[in-house]
């Protein structure tokens, strides 16, 4: 099992958003909440060149993407799971499945919400942007915590709430199970391939065994 954290795992879509959104306005960009929101689950890169004009000067946009660490660590005492999101976790684990998070987050951001997270001991592997070339949508970030199990992409099924983690799982033929919690609408989130869509973790913890984990389970015995 797979797992994206921020907005799948964390309640932090709209702390990122807002984030943004501030880092941007202190560059002297105005970009709308809505567009960010949107573009939420993107590694830094590739959001700001996404929400970004062309013509930029991109000698800022690693200042951006430090504002944006700077106001996202102010946040870092009020950060929650969402609903039984560790259970869920520990449940996949007592079924024999790795587990293993696939973030597009920094290495330091994602230290810190694995604490949140606070299920540590059943965490086999964990990846985040330092550890790919490429964020998502591309898929490196999922090889990367693929490689730390040796698993292969039959093997797999990843858990995220966006659809740049539904994009960066197709590309290697990976389904995703997508959750709605992040902000992303059930409708989107199938029309952009996810297999499946529960509302957060409570959700799919409750429908496990007739989830598409529980037909990956059944395959593999």
């Amino acid at each position: 099992m797979l797992f994206d954290v921020d907005g799948t795992l964390i309640d932090s879509s709209y702390i990122h958003t807002l984030c943004w959104w501030q880092a941007f306005r202190q560059a002297g960009y105005d970009v709308p909440m809505a567009s960010i929101h949107r573009s939420v689950g993107m590694g830094g890169d590739r959001l700001i060149s996404h929400l970004l004009p062309d013509d930029r000067d991109r000698a800022g946009d690693e200042a951006m993407k430090a504002a944006h660490g700077a106001l996202f660590s102010a946040h870092w005492p009020g950060l929650r799971p969402f609903e039984a999101a560790s259970e869920l976790l520990t449940a996949c684990a007592d079924l024999g499945l790795a587990v293993a998070l696939a973030s597009s987050a920094q290495k330091k951001d994602l230290e810190v919400l694995r604490s949140v997270l606070g299920a540590d001991a059943i965490i086999d592997a964990a990846a985040s942007s330092s550890d790919a070339k490429e964020s998502k949508p591309d898929p490196d970030i999922l090889l990367a915590a693929m490689d730390a199990l040796d698993l292969k992409p039959s093997d797999v099924v990843f858990v995220g709430d966006a659809v740049w983690d539904v994009y960066a799982a197709a590309k290697l033929d990976i389904g995703t199970i997508a959750l709605t919690c992040g902000g992303t609408s059930a409708a989107e989130l199938r029309d952009a391939g996810a297999i499946e869509v529960y509302e957060d973790p409570r959700d799919l913890l409750k429908n496990l065994s007739g989830s598409a984990i529980g037909k990956l389970l059944s395959e593999k015995r």
